[in-house]
């Protein structure tokens, strides 16, 4: 008999692994919808859809392994993080999905409401809130969307040697910025952000990317802890706030 792993448990949704099946069980049933109608637009390869049953979506694992974790260093090599930024680069140049992403005006408000949170729950020092809520400005600014992964970190990005075999977890696709794919996806790992950016093949700003990590970062704290994650831990976001100062 398969034993079943619990890949990821909150009060929000759930993912299971029995062997080679993904148990993927959300409280949010329109989650489930964007997902499955991104996987299917996306031009890039995706888990195979095994069945539907709401609240359960089944997926077939992907073979290889994850680019990398955050807080880990990442053993994969240069080439495979370049892939990764060509699949990025493939997926923004794709005709874009029918929903819409958030706005700016709607990211510069969840950005303030956040960085008030912090402060006023003592949660991180308010030195650090502030610098890094300075450095984030240079990423609230017009862009042009394209079709985005939305929470493309290294962890949904999976690998076989140098190739890309797939991307998982498509919930949050949306038209978007580019750039806050490319952000999320280094995240914690700015050693690879040239790799990333040679394999996308065009210009990045770079100042934007950096930004975008601070942007990420101080929008992820509260809802890690709610959840029961722990941001401050080796390499992740809490750290990456501190390398700003």
């Amino acid at each position: 008999m398969e034993e079943v792993e619990v890949v990821v448990a909150h009060n929000e949704r759930a993912t299971l692994r029995v062997g080679d099946v993904f148990l993927k069980i959300d409280a949010d049933q329109a989650r489930t919808d964007v997902e499955v109608e991104a996987m299917a637009m996306a031009p890039i390869p995706t888990p195979e859809v095994l069945w539907r049953k709401p609240p359960v979506l089944a997926l077939a694992a992907l073979p290889g392994t994850a680019l990398g974790r955050l807080g880990e260093p990442s053993t994969a090599s240069p080439a495979a993080w370049a892939a990764a930024g060509a699949a990025a680069r493939m997926l923004h140049d794709a005709p874009l999905p029918p929903w819409p992403g958030r706005s700016l005006g709607e990211i510069a408000s969840h950005l303030d409401g956040e960085c008030e949170w912090l402060v006023t729950n003592g949660v991180l020092p308010t030195d650090l809130v502030t610098r890094n809520r300075r450095v984030a400005e240079a990423a609230l600014r017009p862009w042009t969307p394209v079709f985005t992964h939305g929470d493309l970190q290294i962890s949904h990005v999976f690998i076989d040697g140098d190739e890309i075999t797939g991307v998982i977890d498509w919930s949050e696709a949306a038209q978007g910025d580019a750039l806050y794919d490319l952000a999320t996806l280094t995240l914690g790992h700015e050693e690879h952000l040239g790799d990333v950016v040679a394999g996308y093949g065009t210009d990045v700003d770079l100042d934007v990317i950096r930004a975008l990590w601070s942007l990420r970062s101080l929008l992820a704290v509260r809802w890690l802890v709610e959840h029961g994650f722990d941001p401050s831990s080796p390499g992740c976001e809490v750290d990456v706030l501190r390398s700003r100062l």
